[in-house]
């Protein structure tokens, strides 16, 4: 079936945005492997200019108090408000947070590292905006894609917001784990809005396509463990931090027998999906259906890939190089799963209108 330009130009921005938002992740990644979260003090400037300095003698002599004490400001009127919404736990561990007071070094490949960072990010938020523009046609055809394109961008711009709070929390565990988890609900929006805007194209090709029931129970399983496990991971994250911190980035090998059991259920963990998903691709090759099994491969190679890639993380002290690919590696793992789940779930609705098909009066 031969899509119209406007379904076309919104199939191929969207998909687009979504390959930004993972080249976002692994920039994201490598800003924490390197150490760089705090190369930049302020948001959404850089030491209070555009364009980030590039000596130190750029810098006032008391930089790190003057920063210090704009994010101590900021962080109180945060803590404020997050008191008055009931949120007094999380209000109090802003401030029990062992890096609440310190600052960074400046370190000018840092510092650069965490503005391109900041780039991309807005970059994206430019691409989501025009998702958005050209999800208006949708209006009239099906106004759920314009509305998830919508959630989309204001999701983005709340995720610009929270990133500035990473920045003056000076990477508080929490606001980490939120910013990473909002990430992932951004990419499965996108995902579906592009998916849905193809739902035409999609129906004509499974006109005559017949799976089985009874798999979108253990689909839907395997998307919000897999969900679970990367937030999980965040936190796995956040410990290496503290150590490494602790051993001011030395003596790499002691790092794993440093992290509490949050780890210990991580790695273990990995076993657990790497069965569900394989279970769950050998039900679906059993299907007569084409792309459900490319998809199903595409899955199953993800997850060993990145499991190899922990594997490497645990048993070679951590390389800093594999840590962004491992981030990437997950998150990839989340949106191929996703597109699969709605793959089998377009193919399930396809055959339910063949056998009863609506009735139009």
């Amino acid at each position: 079936m031969y899509a119209p330009a406007f379904v076309r130009r919104f199939r191929f921005f969207g998909v687009l945005t979504v390959v930004s938002v993972y080249l976002l992740i692994l920039v994201g990644g490598i800003v924490r492997s390197t150490g760089s979260g705090m190369g930049c003090p302020d948001w959404p400037k850089c030491f209070g200019t555009w364009i980030p300095p590039t000596d130190s003698s750029q810098l006032p002599a008391d930089y790190k108090e003057v920063y210090t004490a704009q994010r101590v400001a900021k962080n109180k009127r945060l803590a404020l408000t997050l008191e008055r919404f009931g949120f007094r736990q999380v209000a109090s561990n802003i401030f029990a947070h062992p890096t609440q007071y310190i600052e960074t070094d400046f370190n000018p490949v840092k510092t650069w590292i965490e503005y391109v960072n900041r780039l991309v990010g807005a970059l994206i938020g430019v691409f989501v905006f025009v998702t958005v523009v050209l999800a208006f046609p949708y209006w009239r055809r099906d106004r759920v894609v314009f509305w998830l394109a919508f959630l989309a961008f204001v999701l983005t711009g709340v995720q610009g917001w929270l990133g500035s709070l990473v920045v003056s929390t000076n990477l508080l565990p929490i606001m980490i784990t939120v910013h990473m988890g909002l990430a992932l609900i951004i990419v499965a929006i996108l995902i579906y809005a592009v998916e849905r805007s193809q739902r035409d194209v999609v129906k004509a090709e499974n006109t005559a396509a017949t799976v089985s029931g009874g798999m979108s129970v253990w689909l839907w399983l395997m998307v919000l463990l897999t969900f679970g496990q990367i937030v999980l991971g965040t936190q796995v994250r956040e410990q290496v931090d503290l150590v490494a911190t602790a051993n001011s980035y030395m003596q790499r090998h002691t790092w794993i027998e440093q992290l509490g059991d949050v780890f210990a259920v991580h790695r273990t963990f990995s076993a657990v999906l790497l069965l569900l998903n394989a279970y769950v691709v050998y039900k679906l090759y059993r299907q007569p259906n084409q792309r459900l099994h490319r998809l199903a491969t595409i899955v199953i190679g993800v997850i060993i890939v990145e499991i190899l890639a922990g594997v490497t993380l645990s048993y070679f002290s951590i390389p800093a190089a594999v840590q962004p690919v491992h981030l990437l590696l997950g998150t990839l793992l989340f949106g191929s799963q996703f597109i699969l789940l709605l793959a089998y779930r377009h193919v399930r609705k396809a055959m339910k209108e063949a056998t009863f098909p609506r009735v139009v009066a």
